[in-house]
């Protein structure tokens, strides 16, 4: 039952792969600008006009990345005299070396200028400046690019470097002497 449930998931993968590369391509076809070794773990939605895109080098996208290049809003004013004409689209560009976390929508009009990250789950509906962490509904600043690497070096993971060429071996080490630590409670503001 596990080899026949390991085959499925494989041919499931491939199959996703498949269509995800096409969908790249034919966003690229109507105009979406992708930069060098852009990484994607999976291929995000890019919306109805993929054209107004532009993502810059060696960045890389988590999954379930969105992108709204227009606002649907306003067809909810167009039996409005006044608003009948409304449009609104906006570009949207990512700078060079940007980390997009999972779950994340980017809205119109935004630019992710060099060497951001977009945490998970986030709305991103303001510009980032370079070397920058926003996160949140709507994202916000949270940290420099180097505070945040200053934050990760003091909660680091150690292991052996060579387990990285054998992925099991490494899951095993991890699984084993990762401790069982969590991050503090976090108490409420009292209300005044």
């Amino acid at each position: 039952m596990n080899f026949l449930y390991r085959i499925i998931l494989k041919l499931h993968n491939i199959y996703l792969e498949f269509i995800q590369k096409i969908y790249l391509k034919i966003c690229i076809a109507k105009g979406l600008k992708v930069g060098k070794d852009v990484r994607f773990v999976e291929v995000p939605q890019f919306g109805t006009e993929p054209f107004l895109i532009e993502i810059g080098d060696q960045t890389t996208f988590s999954n379930n990345v969105r992108f709204v290049n227009h606002d649907g809003g306003q067809n909810a004013l167009h039996f409005l005299d006044k608003y009948k004409d409304v449009r609104t689209f906006g570009r949207i560009k990512i700078g060079n070396q940007c980390l997009i976390g999972a779950d994340t929508i980017i809205m119109p009009g935004v630019e992710m200028q060099d060497n951001c990250i977009l945490g998970a789950g986030s709305i991103l509906t303001t510009s980032m400046p370079s070397g920058t962490v926003y996160a949140g509904v709507p994202a916000k600043f949270i940290c420099t690019l180097e505070e945040y690497g200053d934050k990760l070096l003091a909660n680091n993971v150690m292991y052996p470097r060579e387990l990285e060429k054998d992925r099991p071996k490494l899951d095993a080490y991890i699984k084993e002497n990762l401790p069982h630590t969590y991050k503090p409670v976090k108490q409420p503001t009292p209300l005044p």
